[in-house]
């Protein structure tokens, strides 16, 4: 018979693997604990049922409340971010978890870490990994380690790092490191094992190697990326560039990642592959190959910015938006909003109307000529417009774009349908406020390749000119609806029965 459920405590919650890992954790019925420096930017994010309390894991008073009652902990945290000594946060905070843990009896730790042979000169960042695991089996406490290479994900960063370099360099100048044996690791195969720890026999601390079916290098998670994205690259090696240097090239490449590139970077040169095949026997998982694990990557991946809010991104991201558009992953996003004093859903009325006869609001010169540009090199052109002038239907044609989510009254997303170096979306957004409503416009580009973000920073002035127009143009025809609504309801109120 299954153990029965126990008191989980969350720590990482905010962060890719334990932001995963608690949806799952919820709809298998297990009762959650979340520990969160900020509760309050958790709190929405995770079920009703889910307890959010405030702690730090470099606190330890804060600690002794989250641990009660608690029968199984994860350990997601690592202070690779963090500017000052990170092995020695790393080391500090496991230490500090681990007395809590000991402290209040739970009966198991469940830790991720990273693959590497201890025994060879491993980088800071793997090592201090390992460390972490060692620190925290210290305790006593039965710790079930699992050790990973590089995680294929939409979001992951190991996984953004190669499609940074990938999307944007043509041709790449490619160091010894990009032969560096590997075993890459699908997201959903890492969760896998870690929901399965939870149910394993009590005994003794065990550390479990896991990696993807196939052995690569990185070089070849960078061609089967192209492959799959459909661009053609060069990779021309050079014996000379060393880690450092790397890192400070993909800075140049990658800005967005540059603060902990040089720490990542410089564990490429160690080979992160399965020597202990142990959790294939233990564990009834057979993990995926390199190119199921990119393919699932990047199909989910529209489904994860499709369930995003922009709003909650952009205020989260820690970035002012800035010239150009913020980026996430390798999609740029331009939004903007307008606040209008009418009811939500009369803010939404014009929106629901865009296109066809009703045209853009704003520019319709600019979106006719896009429009016939576009059938010149064998796209749909506006196609004509729209079924109804009103109503609206997923799925459906509306000028050159295609209707891919709708929500009367709040949500309107729409795919662009026209020959691009990329995909397209523009999305619309209203929410009530204290004096009506706001309305969130989004531009969401996913450039292919080099020629992509030439046409997207290249179009920029433009695109900025037509949106920011656009977005105006709404809010006055939001406030002549209201008026319009208005009125009508002024003269049947004075007609006599």
């Amino acid at each position: 018979m299954a153990r029965e459920k126990r008191l989980v405590l969350l720590t990482g919650a905010t962060g890719y693997i334990g932001g995963r890992l608690g949806p799952l954790l919820e709809r298998r019925g297990f009762p959650l604990r979340c520990l969160a420096r900020r509760p309050e930017h958790l709190r929405p994010r995770v079920a009703s049922t889910t307890q959010v309390i405030a702690g730090d894991v470099l606190a330890p008073e804060t600690l002794p409340a989250a641990f009660e009652g608690v029968d199984t902990a994860y350990y997601l945290i690592h202070s690779l971010g963090t500017a000052s000594d990170f092995r020695r946060e790393d080391r500090q905070a496991a230490a500090n978890f681990a007395a809590a843990a000991k402290e209040a009896d739970i009966r198991r730790i469940i830790y991720l870490g990273g693959l590497g042979n201890p025994k060879h000169r491993l980088s800071e960042h793997l090592r201090s990994r390992q460390e972490t695991g060692d620190v925290l089996r210290a305790s006593g406490i039965e710790v079930i380690e699992f050790r990973a290479s590089i995680i294929i994900g939409s979001g992951s960063l190991s996984f953004e790092l190669i499609r940074a370099l990938v999307e944007r360099l043509p041709i790449m100048i490619c160091p010894r490191w990009v032969a560096t044996p590997t075993q890459p690791i699908a997201v959903e195969d890492v969760l896998d094992y870690l929901i399965a720890a939870l149910d394993l026999p009590e005994g003794h601390s065990r550390v479990f190697e896991i990696g993807g079916s196939d052995r690569v290098c990185y070089g070849d998670i960078m061609r089967e990326y192209a492959r799959q994205r459909g661009l053609s690259r060069w990779m021309i090696p050079v014996p000379v560039l060393t880690p450092y240097l790397s890192s400070l090239w993909l800075g140049l490449v990658t800005p967005v990642y540059a603060r902990i590139g040089r720490k990542l970077v410089e564990g490429l040169r160690n080979p992160t592959v399965v020597e202990d095949p142990s959790a294939l026997k233990v564990f009834p998982i057979r993990p995926r190959g390199l190119e199921e694990a990119i393919s699932r990557a990047l199909c989910n991946e529209d489904r994860e910015y499709a369930e995003t809010r922009w709003s909650d991104a952009l205020s989260s991201s820690g970035v002012t938006p800035r010239w150009g558009g913020v980026r996430f992953g390798s999609r740029i996003v331009d939004s903007r909003t307008a606040s209008v004093r009418v009811p939500p859903e009369t803010a939404f009325a014009p929106i629901q109307r865009i296109g066809g006869k009703t045209g853009w609001y704003y520019g319709n010169w600019w979106w006719r000529v896009r429009g016939f540009l576009d059938r010149l090199v064998g796209g749909v052109g506006l196609r004509g417009g729209r079924r109804d002038p009103v109503d609206l239907r997923v799925g459906e044609a509306l000028d050159f774009w295609r209707v891919e989510a709708f929500e009367p009254g709040h949500l309107l997303r729409l795919q662009a349908e026209m020959k691009l170096p990329g995909r397209a979306w523009l999305e619309f957004e209203v929410t009530p406020a204290e004096d009506g409503s706001v309305i969130r416009q989004t531009a969401i580009f996913d450039p292919l390749g080099l020629f992509g973000l030439a046409y997207w920073y290249l179009l920029y002035p433009l695109h900025r000119m037509i949106f920011a127009g656009m977005l105006r143009a709404l809010v006055r025809a939001a406030e002549q609806e209201d008026q319009t609504r208005h009125s009508e309801g002024l003269l049947l109120h004075r007609e006599p029965f």
